[in-house]
């Protein structure tokens, strides 16, 4: 068995299995926040509602967190950490430097789940609000920086046509128009309904 392609799969696989448990869990801490509007609605069971749903996230975040994102991230180093064990080459393979971004975007994101959970999501669960629910919005918009970031790095790196300037130049498009995006998206549900015309 070619142990290579076992670890590249191995990585690929706990890669895409971590970006989903982080959108997912930024999606969860989203859906939280908002529980707060339902305290605040005015119905009579409203408290009570907001109570359950409250209890409802925080026991589904802690199940993405343990069962998916976490041992995501540990699978997506174990199949990396072997692939370059297995072949030294990668370090001066390519692009000069490339898999050091790599990995430097890698322990970052590492600290983004770490922050996410001990800052916000624990957090959250004792009854706090860290952050608004616009900003826990723009918070999980943050793993598609590093999604950009590690996939062309590692894509156009590994085959030495990486340029450090048109990645960065391409990243902070990227997120400009991601920002831009969450803004339009945020002043459209603010915007009041038109009234409806009487019959």
């Amino acid at each position: 068995m070619n142990l290579i392609l076992f670890a590249k799969a191995l990585h690929v696989v706990g890669f895409v299995s971590w970006f989903a448990g982080l959108f997912f869990l930024g999606r969860l801490l989203v859906n939280h926040a908002e529980t707060d509007s339902v305290a605040r609605s005015g119905a009579a069971d409203a408290q009570l509602r907001a109570a359950i749903l409250q209890e409802e996230y925080s026991g589904m975040e802690d199940r993405v967190y343990r069962i998916i994102t976490n041992p995501a991230m540990m699978i997506t180093w174990v199949g990396g950490l072997l692939m370059v064990v297995l072949n030294p080459g990668y370090f001066v393979s390519g692009t000069t430097g490339w898999l050091a971004v790599k990995l430097s975007a890698v322990v970052a994101l590492v600290g983004y789940q770490l922050y996410t959970k001990r800052r916000i999501m624990l957090p959250m669960q004792a009854g706090e609000r860290p952050l608004s629910a616009w900003q826990l919005r723009l918070w999980n918009e943050v793993p598609t920086f590093f999604l950009v970031t590690i996939v062309f790095t590692a894509v156009y790196g590994k085959v030495g046509e990486l340029s450090y300037v048109y990645l960065g130049i391409g990243v902070l498009i990227f997120c400009l128009l991601v920002y831009r995006g969450a803004v339009a998206y945020r002043n459209r549900r603010l915007e009041p309904e038109p009234p409806h015309p009487k019959t």
